[in-house]
């Protein structure tokens, strides 16, 4: 018999940001390359329980010819032999959700839609870790990411999966947000086993939006600003000079080489005379360690 992933997970959608993801959480091995699959532009979808991968790369197939979230499952289900031992959550383009519980899925088993989300489990101790994640999702507020984050929280503190954690996973997907600009992958991470995987994907997003993320503020360079990020500098050994408070182009150098280095240079402004706060931050950070 093939091993059954007692899941739960959230598929859902920031329409106005223009971000589809899915976070999932699971007493399984490697959750990550199973459940979660999302495209920019075209929705998320989480394939679980007796899990068929398909549902992932045709679901988001049709959903980019532009079926509907309810339409997709449908289609994925009516021909399957093994429908009755799946579950699957849906969003598409629009924000619209659907799910599906086979009536064989392990107790408790069931899903929850709303307007942009799906919440979905099996194998959880009651309906009350959906109702959480679901609940959790709606009254968060912030990115995507966060809000799937504190919805996997909810689910856990609810009851979560009724035979303990393993792993974890968070995906979501937007036009060019990857890396450089060059892919639609905003955010991908998996924690393949440990025994606390939401806390320890939650601590990785923190390190990954660190590098990666949105610069939300920037602080502007004065002359003490200035003559303290020289000192900070010359203390990570990146600058050699006096700190005087002046923003010349061997501090601009070695600021950029910092930033370089320290994998943040997609937080490098081209702005003479800012920084972005977190890079601030960060560097005081390690001036105390």
């Amino acid at each position: 018999m093939r091993p059954v992933l007692s899941t739960f997970s959230i598929v859902a959608s920031d329409l106005k940001a223009g971000e589809w993801g899915v976070a999932v959480q699971s007493k399984f091995l490697a959750v990550g390359p199973v459940v979660p699959w999302a495209q920019a532009n075209v929705g998320a979808i989480a394939t679980q329980a007796r899990a068929n991968t398909s549902y992932g790369f045709r679901g988001l197939k049709m959903l980019k010819l532009g079926f509907s979230a309810d339409h997709v499952i449908e289609k994925l289900t009516e021909l399957d032999e093994g429908r009755d031992h799946r579950q699957v959550g849906v969003i598409d383009a629009q924000g619209h959700s659907a799910a599906f519980t086979g009536k064989k899925c392990y107790d408790w088993a069931g899903h929850l839609t709303g307007k942009n989300f799906s919440a979905q489990g099996n194998i959880l101790v009651s309906k009350k870790t959906v109702e959480a994640i679901a609940g959790a999702f709606e009254k968060t507020k912030g990115r995507l990411a966060e809000r799937l984050i504190a919805a996997l929280h909810a689910g856990q503190k609810a009851g979560g999966d009724r035979r303990g954690q393993q792993s974890a996973a968070l995906v979501v997907k937007k036009e060019k947000a990857g890396y450089g600009g060059f892919t639609d992958t905003l955010v991908d991470l998996r924690i393949d086993d440990h025994p606390t995987p939401i806390l320890e994907l939650e601590r990785l997003f923190g390190l990954y939006d660190l590098y990666f993320g949105p610069t939300l503020k920037k602080i502007k360079l004065d002359t003490e600003t200035v003559k303290e990020i020289q000192k900070m500098l010359a203390r990570l050994g990146y600058y050699r000079a006096i700190a005087h408070g002046k923003l010349d182009p061997v501090t601009r150098q070695a600021l950029e080489a910092y930033h370089n280095t320290e994998n943040l240079e997609m937080r490098f402004t081209n702005e003479p005379d800012t920084l972005d706060e977190a890079v601030f931050k960060f560097m005081q950070a390690q001036c105390r360690r």
